[in-house]
């Protein structure tokens, strides 16, 4: 049985740009062994970004779905609203979020 995680972060106003990111639909696909995944995780949490993980070593269905949309079975996978970023690109993940690094 798959679990998923959905990671809520509160809201602070000395975080401005991370308010607009915390608005976005945030996916991440990973595996419980990727250290990518983690890093990925912890730069989404320290940027104040809601997301729900899920599990793709579980989640039959899931792990379908990315491999139909990249054409491979890659950790991690980010969606933001409905755009793809396959392995931790950080800055093509700041850019989509709009965070000010």
């Amino acid at each position: 049985m798959s679990e998923n995680k959905a990671f809520q972060v509160k809201e602070d106003s000395f975080f401005s740009s991370s308010a607009k990111a915390s608005e976005r639909k945030v996916r991440l696909f990973s595996t419980p062994s990727c250290p990518y995944c983690f890093t990925l995780k912890e730069f989404l949490k320290e940027h104040n970004v809601s997301f729900e993980e899920i599990n793709v070593s579980e989640d039959e269905k899931n792990r379908d779905y990315i491999i139909e949309k990249t054409g491979k079975m890659e950790a991690p996978v980010v969606e933001i609203d409905g755009e793809i970023v396959v392995g931790f690109d950080k800055e093509k993940i700041v850019k989509l979020l709009k965070l000010k690094e």
